[in-house]
């Protein structure tokens, strides 16, 4: 059961109905994790200026969810694992590879995604060597950081929140 409720467009608060909006047109809906990020429009401001930032970082969009993944089944987010498996799929990733990056085997950035979430960024020198031999130049572990870090306001909120899942729960 639901314990902080997902907010419709009429009863967000008015400074978060700009940015529901917004959601609404790029994606045809306003998913329930933001519905419920509404409560705080800071908050959801905030989540939506990163993310939006680190769109343009440098990790490939597969690679972003592919962390996302990552850190979502580490934290135990079944809202947010659903959500990537949907847009991890359209960026090219199939079955297999949404359960890989999941795990953390698919690539150097889940493995380094979930090595973070884990030791909560207390990763050890052979998880940085690893994940340096698998590619992974400075720039792209600091993204894959931040990711984690995005991540984790979801990940937290969901599982506070025990959100309803409104993407098709497709891996899970």
């Amino acid at each position: 059961m639901t314990r902080i409720a997902a907010l419709t467009l009429d009863q967000a608060p008015a400074a978060a109905r700009t940015a529901l909006q917004g959601i609404e047109k790029g994606l045809g809906f306003i998913p329930n994790a933001f519905a419920t990020l509404a409560h705080s429009p800071a908050a959801l401001g905030g989540y939506l200026a990163l993310a939006q930032a680190l769109s343009k970082n440098s990790l490939t969009p597969a690679e972003r969810e592919v962390a996302a993944l990552a850190a979502s089944e580490v934290n135990g987010c079944d809202y947010c694992v659903a959500a990537h498996s949907f847009f991890g799929g359209k960026t090219g990733l199939n079955a297999d590879d949404l359960l890989a990056a999941r795990a953390g085997t698919l690539n150097g950035v889940a493995a380094l995604a979930r090595a973070v979430t884990l030791s909560r960024g207390q990763v050890s020198d052979e998880h940085l060597s690893i994940a340096r031999e698998a590619g992974l130049d400075d720039a792209k572990i600091v993204d894959v950081i931040a990711q984690v870090s995005l991540l984790t306001l979801t990940n937290y909120l969901n599982n506070v929140a025990k959100t309803d899942i409104d993407f098709p729960p497709k891996a899970i």
